[in-house]
């Protein structure tokens, strides 16, 4: 599977957390799901943004 398509595979999976989350936000526990989602959504932002690593045959 190509890198970037699991970087935006995490993102879109921590928008989805994120949404539950704020959906269930009155509580702690929903505010611990939205900070879950939300930390997805940073890490697979930047892993967009490291560069590859090529490996030699």
């Amino acid at each position: 599977m190509d890198p970037k398509t699991t970087s935006w595979i995490v993102v879109g999976l921590g928008v989805a957390v994120s949404v539950a989350g704020q959906l269930m936000r009155p509580g702690e526990l929903g505010a611990g799901i939205l900070g879950f989602g939300l930390a997805h959504v940073v890490l697979g932002a930047l892993d967009m943004l490291r560069p590859t690593v090529r490996q030699r045959s």
